[in-house]
């Protein structure tokens, strides 16, 4: 049974917003280059890539913070050196993102909603002036109607506001809406809004699991979300109850398979 099936029986929600890094694209390769660039010009060390992937998550001021620091706890780094090192870091970030890619399954899975006639939207941390040029480059930015960066707003998540900014737009209701992210921040801003949240396990979690979260369900592969992806369902995994069966879902899966079917014979037939 796919995410969709398990978490809006018989129907599927009509609006779902999406997290951008670590649940569409692996942008840390760039971000830690920006990051070891800025860290090299104010004559420190650079910090690597690992460290940069615990590090990513709640938008590039604290992101800068964290490099300063050298850890998550950044509390005790001067906020005049951390505006400097900021916008050293903006620039570096800004030059290319030739390293980041999409994450296998989201372009079929954002195709597949937008047959569907689902309206997207994207709401993530990073700072709106990145974001609608690097969905161009990915080609995946003519799916979202509505994109909030961290700085769209006066609040970014965890606060839900974002979230509730865009249901609003869409005249959609929480019970008919879905939020797909990678983070505690993305967990919490969609409990926080009343929205059910779908997570990804291979994204930027601060080196934790993101089923410590509970989210409403935790997958590692976007397509798992719809509909007769039969070959990737066991790798679904329910932190919470399951929801309950649906019967028409299962005539959903059996007609395109029946459609498999019956395509295979005309082609066998033609052949002959």
């Amino acid at each position: 049974m796919s995410g969709f099936e398990q978490l809006f029986p018989g129907r599927l929600p009509r609006l779902v917003m999406f997290d951008l890094d670590g649940t569409l694209i692996d942008s840390v390769p760039d971000l830690a280059a920006a990051v070891d660039n800025m860290l090299l010009k104010l004559g420190r060390a650079p910090a690597g890539l690992e460290s940069v992937r615990e590090w990513v998550g709640n938008g590039a001021p604290v992101l800068v913070r964290r490099a300063l620091a050298g850890g998550i706890e950044h509390s005790t780094v001067d906020d005049v050196e951390a505006e400097v090192a900021l916008d050293i870091f903006m620039e570096a970030y800004s030059e290319n993102h030739n390293l980041t890619v999409v994450y296998p399954g989201v372009r079929d899975t954002l195709k597949w909603l937008s047959k569907q006639g689902v309206e997207m939207a994207l709401i993530t941390n990073k700072p709106e002036r990145f974001v609608a040029p690097l969905l161009d480059q990915m080609k995946i930015g003519r799916y979202f109607k509505w994109i909030i960066g961290g700085d769209t707003l006066p609040q970014k998540k965890p606060d839900p506001a974002a979230l509730f900014f865009v249901m609003k737009m869409a005249n959609i209701p929480a019970s008919q809406s879905l939020f797909v992210g990678d983070s505690r921040s993305d967990v919490l801003a969609a409990k926080a809004a009343g929205v059910k949240c779908v997570a990804l396990s291979y994204g930027y979690n601060h080196g934790r699991p993101i089923a410590e979260e509970s989210p409403a369900l935790v997958i590692d592969d976007l397509r798992k979300l719809i509909p007769g992806c039969l070959d990737l369902a066991s790798g679904i995994t329910l932190p919470d109850a399951a929801q309950p069966y649906s019967g028409n879902a299962i005539v959903v899966v059996t007609r395109k398979l029946w459609m498999k079917v019956i395509k295979a014979l005309a082609r066998w037939r033609w052949r002959a």
